[in-house]
């Protein structure tokens, strides 16, 4: 089970778009995610045909069959303002088209907030940018929607959120859900054990299906469950714990998925010693 795990981290792209792959395949990933750009701002450059051709040649050579990439942290697909919101929906357009050229078929998203306008609104915004964004992308990306841990205003908090925004989006096959542990447990759902991984697993298959889970961001939580907390924490060393993840990485439909680790880097632990954690708790 463990060779054919596909776990990798977050990588850089600092320098070119390849070196990402080249640092992936030094930690030993067996999947790895990336921004396709600078994260931090809204401004970004244009591909280049020679960078795009690298990054795809070293995808293909090193053996990555999904590589993984994950919005930049401004825009906000549920925001009330129509100033942000608009260039939300450009970046959401722009790297579903980046993905595209890169041959990367997921793109991950956080769902945002509504800022104190309401479930309603967020709703309204979320599910409208999704379906303008692929009307006018026209390629074989996939939007993950992922989950939240629940803090004030956030969109995407709980299955039945996720599983309202995917039945109203058009393109439906052109959607799924990036599950993250950290985020599930901080809004209520257990993972500390086998009996409680069984049953959160049973609930999201019964709200939303299996089928839509395409990635699952493996992380431990700092904050305890329904704590709303979204702090991310080396794996086992959290309140989610070893046993929990022993569980999960043992459930069949978990472990066939890509993994990504968004985990800290510190004293304790770097990227190289959770890899090593969650191939020792899958074995």
């Amino acid at each position: 089970m463990v060779s054919k795990l596909k776990v990798g981290v977050h990588v850089s792209i600092s320098g070119t778009l390849d070196k990402a792959v080249d640092r992936a395949k030094e930690k030993s990933c067996t999947t790895f995610q990336i921004f396709t750009r600078n994260p931090r701002g809204w401004t970004f450059k244009d591909l280049l045909d020679e960078e795009v051709n690298e990054f795809k040649r070293k995808v293909k050579e090193y053996g990555y069959d999904e590589p993984i990439a994950h919005m930049p942290y401004l825009p906000n697909l549920a925001s009330p303002k129509d100033d942000i919101y608009k260039k939300t929906v450009d970046t959401l357009i722009a790297e579903l088209e980046r993905c595209g050229r890169l041959n990367i078929p997921y793109l991950v998203t956080h769902l945002g907030s509504h800022l104190g306008a309401g479930l309603e609104v967020g709703f309204k915004r979320i599910i409208n940018a999704c379906n303008k964004a692929l009307n006018n992308v026209d390629n074989n990306v996939m939007i993950l929607l992922e989950n939240t841990a629940g803090t004030k205003n956030s969109m995407g908090t709980y299955f039945e959120d996720i599983k309202y925004i995917l039945d109203h989006i058009e393109q439906r096959e052109r959607v799924g859900v990036c599950f993250d542990t950290c985020h599930g447990f901080a809004a209520g759902y257990d993972l500390r054990d086998g009996k409680a991984v069984k049953q959160t697993l049973e609930e999201f298959d019964k709200v939303i299906g299996f089928e839509d889970l395409k990635v699952v961001h493996i992380n431990d939580s700092k904050g305890d469950l329904g704590s709303n907390i979204d702090r991310h924490e080396h794996i086992g060393l959290g309140c989610i714990g070893e046993k929990g993840f022993k569980a999960l990485l043992h459930d069949e439909r978990i472990c066939k998925l890509p993994l990504i680790l968004e985990t800290p880097i510190d004293n304790r632990r770097d990227d190289y010693g959770n890899l090593k954690k969650v191939r020792e708790l899958a074995e």
